[in-house]
C-alpha cells in the first residue's frame, strides 16, 4: 500500500469542532475535513469550487498519529461587527467598521487552541485517478498553491511538512515514520532522525501516541485491539460554500511507543 506521510507541528493549531454559539472549540488531533483544507489550499482549490472540493472528499483517506496534543489555550475575543444586511455584502474589515456607529454590534467569542501539538498524517487513495496521485499532492505540499495553517489562518506552519511517499503492508508502519528532530539532538554524535527524548522533552509529550483511522477496526495493524473506542464525528465534509459536514465513522487506539 502506499502512503503519502507528512507531519504537522506549530506553536498554535485549531482543529474545529461542532460550534454552539460563541464558543470555537478544538479537537485534540486534525480530523479529516482539516487536512482535506490543507491538502485543497497546497493544490489551489478554492472554497467555492464544489467540483474540486467533490473529487477530494471521495478520494482522500485519511489516518494521523499524534505524538503530543500539546497544552490547550483559551483566547477570549470581543469582536465589532455590523447587523446582516442581505442587500450589501461587506469584502474588507474596513468596510464593515465604515458603517453607522449604531448597526455595530459586540460578538462575544471563546477560541480553543492546542499549543506545541505534534502530528503525522498519513494519506492514501480510495480509488485511482489519472490527475490527483500521491505524487502531486507531495510536489503540492512542497510548494503549495495558498499558504498553509493549522486549522486557522493565525496557526501557520513551524516548520516544513516534509512529505515522503511510503510503502508498506501496514497503516501504523507509514505512520511510524520518521523525521527530523523538531528541537534538537540529544547529544554529541546522536542522529538527527532519532533524537525523540529531546523533543518529548522539550515539547511535553509522553510516551504514548493515540492513532486516529477510518474504515475498518483491523486496518491499522491487521490486530483487532480491545481498546480501540470507535466513535461518529461531524467532520465529513458535504460542502463548503453552505458549511455542511456529515458524520463519519473514526477508530482511535493510544499505544505506548517501543523508542
Amino acid at each position: 500500500m502506499e502512503y503519502l506521510v507528512f507531519r504537522l507541528y506549530g506553536p498554535m493549531a485549531s482543529w474545529g469542532q461542532a460550534a454552539v454559539g460563541g464558543d470555537r472549540p478544538t479537537a485534540m488531533a486534525p480530523g479529516r475535513a482539516a487536512i482535506i483544507g490543507l491538502l485543497g489550499a497546497a493544490l489551489g482549490v478554492k472554497r467555492d469550487d464544489e467540483a474540486g472540493q467533490q473529487r477530494l472528499f471521495d478520494t482522500i483517506v485519511v489516518a494521523v498519529k499524534q505524538l503530543g496534543a500539546g497544552t490547550l489555550l483559551r483566547d477570549y475575543h470581543t469582536v465589532q461587527a455590523p447587523s446582516t444586511d442581505k442587500k450589501f455584502t461587506h469584502y474588507s474589515r474596513k468596510s464593515e467598521l465604515a458603517g453607522p456607529k449604531e448597526k455595530l454590534n459586540t460578538v462575544l467569542s471563546s477560541r480553543h487552541y492546542r499549543l506545541d501539538g505534534v502530528w503525522v498524517v498519513a494519506i492514501s487513495l480510495s480509488q485511482h485517478s489519472a490527475e490527483l496521485t500521491l505524487e502531486y499532492l507531495q510536489a503540492k505540499l512542497q510548494r503549495p498553491v495558498f499558504p498553509l495553517y493549522l486549522g486557522r489562518k493565525s496557526c501557520p506552519l513551524a516548520l516544513p511538512l516534509t512529505p515522503m511517499l511510503v510503502s508498506t503492508d501496514q497503516l501504523k508502519h507509514a505512520l511510524d515514520t520518521e523525521f527530523p528532530a523538531i528541537v534538537g539532538r540529544d547529544g554529541v554524535g546522536s542522529d538527527v532522525h532519532t533524537s525523540v527524548a529531546t523533543d518529548r522533552y522539550w515539547l511535553g509529550m509522553g510516551k504514548q501516541a493515540t492513532y486516529y483511522w477510518q474504515g475498518e477496526l483491523v486496518d491499522l495493524d491487521g490486530e483487532r485491539h480491545d481498546d480501540t473506542l470507535t466513535y461518529h464525528p461531524w467532520d465529513n465534509p458535504i460542502s463548503r460554500s453552505r458549511w455542511q459536514f456529515g458524520q463519519r465513522r473514526q477508530h482511535q487506539l493510544t499505544l505506548m511507543e517501543d523508542r
